[in-house]
């Protein structure tokens, strides 16, 4: 099935669901997905619809200026892809491989649907690994504490790869801001805690030492404020007075993968809408 996807955002009004529908059945398709939230406390209008282009009177490459009209009417914000924009993701990594492994593998099978034609690292670890499995492998280590250097060569790199999304699976090198405004709303970070507890260094610990029942991990877009960016995904698993440091760990690593799975699988099937600091993730 040949589809597009459109996400709207926009000041709540009468209207905007028939005429976004309208569009669609005036020119031929047919609507096969459609979802929408509203928030009453800001007045803001939220939809993710998705529709047949097969037999559609526009083509695709005119669907959106075509949309402009009515968008421009009703004050809306709105972005639409095809099946055929694969997503091109450089993933970052430091030394720990679990993230980065679990989302090359998920690429691999084809769950996650987009091309990952560069994969960096501050350490040299796992460029066998990443080789092995067909994909580059940059090794840029800061030099004599000059983080400024290799981000200016990390982002040359991704330049030159064209990249569209920048996954950090458990990068642990804090980015520059001009680094964070270069990518909006498309660098990813898994945050080894249930955001915002526990920010900061070893937050394991930190939760160990509370005697919390409960260890949290949180996927979210990266920006100039560290670790405050917008929500994708969260979860979290129970743990006991039982647990030591390393089952903390050993449960949280498992989470990080899952839940950052979830976070680029959002973004990549065009489901989150960023407001403010906040997100609007629509479901399967």
């Amino acid at each position: 099935m040949s589809t597009a996807t459109m996400l709207i955002s926009c000041p709540d009004q009468r209207g905007l669901v028939a005429a976004v529908a309208n569009f669609v059945f005036e020119n031929g398709g047919n609507i096969v997905q459609s979802a929408q939230h509203t928030d009453h406390g800001e007045g803001v209008f939220f939809q993710r619809v998705e529709f047949e282009t097969t037999g559609f009177q526009i083509p695709n490459s005119e669907i959106s200026q075509a949309f402009a009209p009515i968008a421009t009417r009703l004050n809306m914000d709105y972005s639409v892809r095809f099946p055929t924009d694969v997503a091109r993701v450089a993933v970052l990594a430091s030394k720990q491989g679990h993230c980065l492994y679990d989302l090359l593998f998920r690429f691999r099978m084809g769950e996650l649907r987009a091309e990952v034609p560069l994969v960096a690292s501050n350490h040299p670890d796992h460029e066998g690994a990443v080789g092995f499995l067909g994909h580059d492998y940059s090794y840029l280590p800061v030099v004599d504490g000059d983080k400024a250097a290799q981000e200016k060569t990390l982002l040359s790199l991704l330049e030159a790869k064209k990249i569209d999304l920048v996954v950090l699976a458990r990068y642990m090198q804090v980015l520059s801001p001009a680094f964070v405004n270069a990518f909006p709303h498309r660098i990813i970070n898994i945050h080894h805690s249930f955001l915002p507890a526990f920010v900061g260094a070893r937050p394991y610990h930190q939760a160990f030492e509370r005697g919390v029942k409960l260890v949290g991990v949180t996927a979210h877009y990266a920006t100039a404020d560290l670790d405050q960016g917008p929500i994708i995904d969260q979860d979290v698993v129970r743990v006991s007075h039982r647990d030591s440091i390393e089952d903390l760990i050993r449960k949280g690593r498992d989470l990080e993968k899952a839940v950052l799975a979830r976070a680029v699988r959002a973004h990549l099937e065009h489901r989150v809408i960023v407001y403010g600091n906040k997100t609007v993730v629509f479901g399967v």
